[in-house]
Formats: C-alpha cells, sequence, structure tokens
C-alpha cells in the first residue's frame, strides 16, 4: 500500500537530501582528505635570474623579482613574461683582504599594496647600490611600467659589507594594512657552525648579540609597520616595544632571528609563520647544541631566542673567545645581552618562545618525518578557505582548512602542519609525496586559489635554467592531462634524429582514457616552426641551432597541459668514460688506492687519446661527500675545477692564437698584460660582450697608439671563451689543479667524519662547441658509499611500515613484503646482510629474505635461512658507543650469499613467513650490507 505523505513532509526529504549531497562533496568534507591526482602542477615560467619573491596583481598578472635587480611581470593569459626594470642593487661584499665576493644581498623582497588596483603601488627590499644599507621603498606600478619618479624611500636598514650572509626580505600585510617585513641578521656563519657571540674588537660582526639580540638594531627582527599615503610610515600598537622606550626601535614586532625568510599571516587568528635558516654544526659541542632549522609561529609580539637559544630553546654555552674559555649555559628563564657590541637594553624579553618545529641535518627524533640531509626552512601560507572569492577556480579542498603549509629548499617535501583550537602544533602530514619542489625560495596561495612556487634552481649566484615558477592547481572536476615528454636524444651533429616519446601522459578521467590529443610544436626562435600529431613522432633536424619542443595534451573537455625539452642540433655531445680497474662502482671496502683511468672523445674536438683534447681541459676530481648528501646529486652539479677546466679551453685558445705576440699574461708588452685588462674591466656580462667584440674587430686608443688586430674568422664563442679566462684570472677557481687522468687517489674519511659518507671520483669535459652552437658536457662519474645502505632509500615498497617514535623504524609486514634498492654494482658482491630488528619490543615474529633480480619475480639471486627473535643489548648503547654500532651489534643477521652477479641492477627483497597474519610485523630493517668477501 502507498504512503501519502504532506507536502511538507516532501519538502523537508528534498531539503535533506539537498544537504546531504552537499556534505557528501569531498572537497567540503574536512574529514575526507583529496586524492592527490587532483593536484596538478603546471610550469608558468622557467629560466630565470635567481628569482627571490613574488606577489599577485590584478588581470591573472604575478610580479617578481629577482637578486641582480630585475623586476618582472608573467602574464598568465600570454604565457609571457616581460621585464619591466632592473633596479640598481648591490650584490658584492668585500672582505678584510680586499677579496671581492658574491653576498646573498640585492634585491631580496617584493609585495603589492592591499589596494594595489586602486593605487598601483608596490614595495621593495633592496641592498643600496653604493650605501651599506638594506631600503624599503614604495614605487608606482602602471601596466608594465614601474614609474621611476613616484620612488619614495620608506625604511632604510644599517648593514655591512665586509662579511656575508643573512637578509630575509620577506614581507605579508595583515587586514588592519600593517606590513610585516623580516630582517636578517647580517653576520658572518662561524666556522664551528654554532652561534655568533664573540664580543673581541675587530669581531663585530661574529656577534650577533648586536643585532639579533639587541633591541635598539633592526637586523635579525620581524618588523611591523603601518605605511602611510604619503610615502612614511607609523606604529601600530601591539609591537614588542612600544614607542618611546629607550633602547629599542619601535618597528620590531618579534626578535632573536637569525635568517627569517618568507613571512605568512593566518586571516583568522592574526598569527604569524615563517621559515627560518639555522647555523650549520651537525652534532653537539662545547659550544652548545647542533644546529636546527625552524618553523615558527608568533602569536604577538615576542623574543625568539637567537643566539643564546635554538630549537626547543636549546641553550648555547657562554664563551670567552679572548682565552677560549666556556661557562655556563645561557638561562632561558633570564636572558640578558652583556655584550660589549650591544647598544640595546640588556634585560630582553621574556618568556624565550621556542621553535614550533625544528629539525637537524640527521633525523630528528621529535619530527622524524622531515627526513635528514641538507636543509633551509622558506615557510608557506596557512589556507583559508574565506580568503578566496567564491567563484575561484582552484581554492584547495576543506581537509586543508586552517593548516600551514611548509616549504624547505633543499629537502624539496611540502607539509601540511595541523594546530589545535589553541593553535598549537598538533601533527603534520606530506603533501603531495611523490613530487619533489626543489630551491623553493617562497611559497604562497594566489587569488584562483592554486598553490604558487616559485624556485630558485640548484645553482647559487647564477642564472639556472631549473629555476620556475609553478603553481598546483586542485581540480574537483575535470582533470588536466599529466604530461611527459621524452626525447632518445637532446643533441648531436646534423643531422639529428630525435625519436620523441609521450609514454607516462595519462589522465586520472576515466572517460578521456585513449581519446586524448597531441600535438608536438618544435621551434628555433628564428621563424622555424613545425607541428607533429602522434603520440610519439620522429623528426630530423636538418640545420644546426637550438630548437624548443613542447608536448600539449588535450583531454575530451578541452583541458591541456604541456612539458617542454630543448634539443641541441649541430654538435655532437663528448663522451667521457672512467675506467674503474674492474672494482666495484657503488660500495667502498676500506681500499686506501683507488686506481683510475678516463678517456675523453668527441666527435668535432677529438679525443684525449690522439691528444687533441689536452688533460688540462678535463676537470677530474676526487672528494668525500659527508653523510645526509647524495652523491650522486652532488656529481650532477657543475664544480669549481670543472669551471677551471672550461677557463682553461679559453687559454688554450689564447696559446695558439696570435695573441701572445702583443700580450703576456703578468707584464706589458706591446699592448697590455691580461693581468691589466682583468684589472681593468670588471667580470661583466657587459664588459665580455665589449672585449669580444675588440677581439674580433680590433681597435685602437684605449692603451695606446698601437692598433689591436682583428679576428674576424674567430667564432663568437671562442672569443667569449679567451675573454672569461682573462676576466677569471683573479678568480681561485681558474688555478685549481684538476687530477691527471690516469693514476691513483687516496681514500683517506677526513677526519671528524664517520665514515658513512661517499667517495666522488668525477670526470667533466665541456667540448668546444661546433656549428655556431655553444658547449655540451659530458661526464662520468664513481660514487662510493658505504656498504651500509638505509632500507629508507628504497622504492616500489609493499608492506613496508614507517613507526616514527621514539625514531624511525622501517617495519616489513606480511607474508611477501617487498622493497627495491635500484642502481646497484653487484660486480664482486659475494653476500648480502639484511640487519634486522626482530624482538619483543617490536612484536615482529621472524621470517627469511629472498633477494630477486630485476623485479619482484626475477631470478633469484639467494635466499637467507629464517630468523627468529634475538633478546637482549638493551635499548640504549654504552658510554662510548655511537647508537649506529649498538644498532648493528645486536642486530639479527639475514645472510643471503648471493650468485655471481655483475653490473648495476636492481634488487628486489622479499620477506617471507607463510604463517605470519596480514599486517602482522616479520622483521623491522635497521641497515643491508653488501660484502665481498662471503662467510664461512
Amino acid at each position: 500500500m502507498r504512503n501519502n505523505l504532506p507536502l511538507r513532509s516532501i519538502w523537508a526529504l528534498l531539503l535533506g537530501l539537498a544537504v546531504f549531497a552537499c556534505k557528501s562533496d569531498p572537497s567540503d568534507d574536512p574529514n575526507i582528505k583529496p586524492e592527490d591526482n587532483r593536484f596538478t602542477k603546471v610550469v608558468l615560467a622557467e629560466g630565470m635570474d635567481e628569482p627571490m619573491e613574488m606577489t599577485f596583481l590584478p588581470g591573472n598578472r604575478v610580479l617578481l623579482v629577482e637578486r641582480k635587480g630585475g623586476v618582472k611581470i608573467l602574464d598568465e593569459n600570454t604565457g609571457e613574461v616581460t621585464l619591466v626594470a632592473t633596479i640598481p642593487v648591490n650584490t658584492k661584499y668585500t672582505n678584510k683582504a680586499g677579496v671581492v665576493r658574491e653576498a646573498e644581498e640585492g634585491l631580496m623582497g617584493v609585495i603589492a599594496h592591499p589596494d594595489y588596483a586602486k593605487n598601483n603601488w608596490i614595495y621593495m627590499y633592496y641592498a643600496d647600490p653604493t650605501d651599506s644599507k638594506h631600503v624599503l621603498a614604495r614605487w608606482e606600478l602602471k601596466g608594465n611600467e614601474l614609474v621611476e619618479s613616484s620612488k619614495k624611500i620608506m625604511l632604510e636598514v644599517p648593514t655591512q659589507r665586509e662579511e656575508c650572509c643573512h637578509t630575509g626580505g620577506g614581507m605579508v600585510f595583515d587586514a588592519e594594512g600593517n606590513l610585516y617585513l623580516t630582517v636578517g641578521n647580517n653576520t658572518v656563519n662561524p666556522r664551528e657552525g654554532t652561534s655568533n657571540l664573540d664580543e673581541r674588537p675587530g669581531m663585530e660582526n661574529s656577534d650577533d648579540q648586536r643585532a639579533p639580540g639587541n633591541t635598539n638594531d633592526l637586523r635579525g627582527k620581524i618588523l611591523r609597520i603601518h605605511p602611510e599615503d604619503d610615502g612614511s610610515y607609523t606604529i601600530p600598537k601591539g609591537n614588542l616595544f612600544p614607542e618611546g622606550t629607550e633602547k629599542t626601535r619601535p618597528e620590531i614586532y618579534t626578535m632573536g632571528h637569525r635568517n627569517p625568510w618568507r613571512p605568512t599571516l593566518d586571516s583568522k587568528t592574526g598569527y604569524l609563520y615563517w621559515g627560518e635558516v639555522g647555523p650549520d654544526a651537525s652534532v653537539d659541542s662545547i659550544w652548545g647544541p647542533r644546529g636546527y632549522d625552524e618553523f615558527n609561529q608568533a602569536k604577538g609580539p615576542g623574543f625568539f631566542g637567537w643566539p643564546y637559544f635554538i630549537g626547543d630553546n636549546f641553550p648555547y654555552n657562554r664563551h670567552n673567545h679572548a682565552d677560549s674559555t666556556y661557562g655556563a649555559p645561557y638561562d632561558v628563564n633570564n636572558p640578558v645581552n652583556e655584550s660589549v657590541n650591544n647598544t640595546g637594553l640588556r634585560e630582553l624579553p621574556t618568556p624565550v618562545v621556542p621553535a614550533m618545529i625544528y629539525y637537524p641535518y640527521g633525523a630528528s627524533e621529535k619530527f622524524p618525518e622531515l627526513g635528514s640531509s641538507g636543509r633551509s626552512a622558506t615557510g608557506g601560507p596557512v589556507f583559508r578557505k574565506a580568503d578566496f572569492k567564491k567563484d575561484a577556480p582552484y581554492v584547495f579542498p576543506a581537509y586543508y582548512e586552517g593548516k600551514w603549509l611548509i616549504v624547505d629548499f633543499m629537502r624539496g617535501w611540502i607539509f601540511a602542519v595541523t594546530m589545535d583550537e589553541n593553535g598549537d602544533y598538533q601533527s603534520m602530514e606530506r603533501f603531495l609525496p611523490a613530487e619533489t619542489f626543489s630551491s623553493a625560495i617562497d611559497m604562497d596561495f594566489g587569488p584562483d586559489g592554486s598553490l604558487y612556487i616559485l624556485e630558485y634552481g640548484s645553482a647559487w649566484f647564477r642564472g639556472n635554467a631549473n629555476s620556475r615558477l609553478i603553481k598546483i592547481q586542485y581540480n574537483r572536476g575535470n582533470r588536466k592531462p599529466n604530461v611527459s615528454a621524452v626525447a632518445d636524444k637532446t643533441a648531436g651533429a646534423t643531422p639529428l634524429t630525435v625519436n620523441f616519446s609521450s609514454e607516462g601522459t595519462n589522465d586520472f578521467d576515466d572517460y578521456d582514457q585513449g581519446k586524448l590529443k597531441y600535438e608536438w610544436k618544435i621551434t628555433n626562435g628564428s621563424g622555424f616552426n613545425q607541428t607533429l600529431t602522434e603520440a610519439n613522432p620522429s623528426f630530423t633536424f636538418a640545420e644546426a641551432g637550438t630548437y624548443q619542443v613542447t608536448l600539449t595534451v588535450t583531454d575530451t573537455k578541452g583541458e591541456t597541459n604541456s612539458a617542454s625539452l630543448e634539443v641541441t642540433a649541430g654538435n655532437e655531445p663528448p663522451v667521457v668514460s672512467i675506467d674503474f680497474g674492474g672494482l666495484n662502482r657503488s660500495f667502498w671496502f676500506g681500499d686506501k688506492e683507488l686506481a683510475y683511468s678516463i678517456s675523453v672523445s668527441d666527435q668535432e674536438d677529438g679525443g684525449s687519446a690522439d691528444g687533441k683534447i689536452k688533460p688540462e681541459e678535463v676537470a677530474v676530481t676526487f672528494d668525500y661527500v659527508p653523510a645526509g648528501f647524495d652523491p650522486i646529486e652532488v656529481a650532477s652539479k657543475q664544480s669549481g675545477v670543472e669551471s677551471a677546466a672550461i677557463l682553461n679551453l679559453g687559454k688554450n685558445l689564447i696559446e695558439q692564437s696570435d695573441c701572445k705576440s702583443c700580450h703576456q699574461y703578468n707584464e706589458k708588452s706591446i699592448g697590455p698584460s691580461y693581468q691589466a685588462v682583468a684589472e681593468k674591466y670588471p667580470n661583466s656580462e657587459e664588459n665580455t660582450k665589449y672585449l669580444v667584440g675588440k677581439i674580433i674587430n680590433g681597435g685602437a686608443g684605449v692603451w695606446g697608439d698601437h692598433a689591436m688586430s682583428a679576428h674576424p674568422s674567430l667564432s663568437e664563442a671562442d672569443a667569449k671563451r679567451m675573454v672569461d679566462y682573462i676576466l677569471a684570472m683573479d678568480d681561485v677557481q681558474a688555478n685549481i689543479a684538476s687530477l691527471p687522468l690516469s693514476g691513483k687517489v687516496n681514500a683517506v674519511i677526513p677526519e671528524g667524519e664517520n665514515g658513512q659518507g661517499s667517495f666522488l671520483l668525477r670526470a667533466s669535459y665541456s667540448d668546444k662547441g661546433g656549428n655556431s652552437i655553444g658547449s655540451l658536457n659530458g661526464v662520468d662519474f664513481v660514487a662510493l658509499r658505504s656498504p651500509f645502505v638505509d632500507p629508507q632509500t628504497s622504492v616500489d615498497r609493499k608492506g613496508v611500515q614507517l613507526l616514527t617514535t621514539p625514531r624511525v623504524s622501517f617495519m616489513m609486514a606480511g607474508d611477501n613484503s617487498q622493497f627495491a634498492l635500484k642502481g646497484i654494482d653487484l660486480t664482486g658482491i659475494q653476500q648480502i646482510d639484511v640487519l634486522a630488528a626482530i624482538n619483543q619490543r617490536n612484536g615482529a615474529v621472524g621470517g627469511i629474505v629472498e633477494i630477486r633480480l630485476g623485479s619482484p619475480t626475477g631470478e633469484i639471486l639467494g635466499t637467507s635461512e629464517k630468523i627468529g627473535r634475538k633478546e637482549g643489548g638493551g635499548f640504549r648503547p654504552p658510554q662510548g658507543v655511537s647508537m649506529q654500532d649498538w644498532m648493528r651489534m645486536n642486530s639479527n643477521r639475514a645472510q643471503v650469499k648471493i650468485k655471481p652477479t655483475s653490473g648495476v641492477q636492481d634488487l628486489y627483497f622479499i620477506f617471507k613467513n607463510p604463517e605470519a597474519k596480514p599486517e602482522q610485523v616479520l622483521m623491522g630493517i635497521n641497515e643491508i650490507e653488501f660484502k665481498n668477501k662471503a662467510e664461512e
């Protein structure tokens, strides 16, 4: 029988269904974490010259600044980046020996006024080009024109330029129109990697008590001011020191900072957040605690400890540098500044505010999820949905409401930090763990709701091809394609046939599967334009040149995404090869002498065997890479010796030319010495261009009446190599000696290192170019690491559980759990031991270990006997024994003798115990040890 409902009940039912439908939307449910594949990384711009900070303008435009003074605007509507101005700034310092070096300062920060749409005001923080000071100034930016006559200097921070480092420069506005500015300590980094507390005469730049710990100095602070319409500023109420307080600066909001970076404000609570870069000490010592980077929160004005405290208010010890004696640690309950360099208050504000999150180079016991290795805390924004317009297309889901997203410049992760109702730290989790956001120097949400990330690039003090501005878009509807574009060759002699591949390109929406459209566009900036529409096309480059290749993929809804690569035709890359005498190329087993031989060949230049490539043109280095740094990543970066080898190309060209008939290196001849030329013309792009023209076209009148001969047949590239060598004669790198092409190196662990690092033998050659194509680089290296491998470096995991207290435990759970170690040279390896923890504390039940080649079902190299529980040993090591050695002594060893195998292989470790329950822990893995001798 049908039930007849009253009309109001029907409306109530429909309303309830509507409410239920709204609540079922994952983006509106704070308890449902969105799928990672709903976030898309979009590259907006690449190849900038040291980008520092960004700010958002109306009309989908992003304003960003570069350290050397560049002010650029990215128009997202067109994808064009426009240089609108170059601000004169200082980027150098001159040390006490008179040597000019690169400083961290320059154009350091930028922000648009909250009412930019009405007043066109932007603020920039920069190093004055002549005077030792940092300046905060306001300009009008109308369209793409920076109106120079509108400039108004608002604030000046006196600095020193005898030592590097730490500038700050991050800015943020609050809802009341107050401007927050981070200011670095402007102090030398101490060799000990600890705090700066040197009060000796002449060492003022090594005493942070004269700046961050000084209530009367603006350095090492976060300032809060209210910009006024006339270009001045007033002091808002509620700063650390009321106006008129003796021996204080009223601009100070927080003090006790070493190198505060990018600040952000929680629009709901008003709390201030920022990242802070700490000192370099890797261990606790007589000076005090090891170094920590910090992510900090200020619920109001306060003192954050530096230079007396770090991390969780760990105190440094008093240190009299005059007689090298040490005293008691500083008292966190009674902080005082008794330095002779202090011009402010003796008694400092209390309570001293500890860091919210802090982490050292090694694994953090308190925050183990942050990992280990290099560190440089940048900062990031707090997400509040109310900050965005309702029609903003990419606003993050409610799951991230109130969370602080933090990024580290070195480690490349982003974490989402959750606070409780009081704003105190509660937990954190990795955001998009499959992605790496390396060299992130700024991060913020844009007006469209996307998370924008500005990446500086891999090398300091120069423009980097891998510097980028990217954004992460959240898509609650149709998702953009994920694009992968690769080529089997990216350089070679003409005609150059390149096979392109879109393998790895996909779309997470089922209805787009098999229906994506592909467009490969090939251009060279000089009118060449070719479009290919196959998924995996081939193309032959007949003419020499540098080509940009962009793959654009379109889905059935019209959404597109792109990826680009560069192809250089007309120059075959050099081939560098290291013959390591049949030794294992992955591990160091204690050999003191390592023999090697290097060969280099290049289609255009010849080879090292026939003498056409000279030994001094090949950069050969052998170094110890400390633990915590990836030797392969180090090997991929250009070294100082490599720079010297490149410069030697220029020297060889000089020797082969007629230049030496008129010029000598250090003495005047008919013409000036090269040393005199280097002194007259500072090493700059402008001077390089001028001298290249002089060499090719000739000239007279600068050094006397004798005319300089023209060299019209000399290529501009070779002339530039000659100029680079001349202008770098004062550079120490130009005189660094490279190792010979064959010989022996001594493998000795440096004093103070724990032996867990790596030895890196690296050979590199940059060729002489060809067909108007610039130089290409060839590299080979051997990275010998400790034979004890951390299981956390593994990939392709199944059944792995990570427990984080009291330290990271790598647990294998369930029968057939597994992980892989990629790229292991098995030459000479006879046995592999799995050092495991199977005891009452972790509840492990034991099992066997099987090692397979190439895949989980590949050839079995060996199998261990079953290992069970091993008790005893205690949790903490006895005095004088390191935790690492203690764990090795007390580990259960699953010994696997393997079949003789050579070459670089991928190894899969399979953990078996059919009697174990699902998710039951078989064993905790401490380390994997590779042995070149099997035990009987």
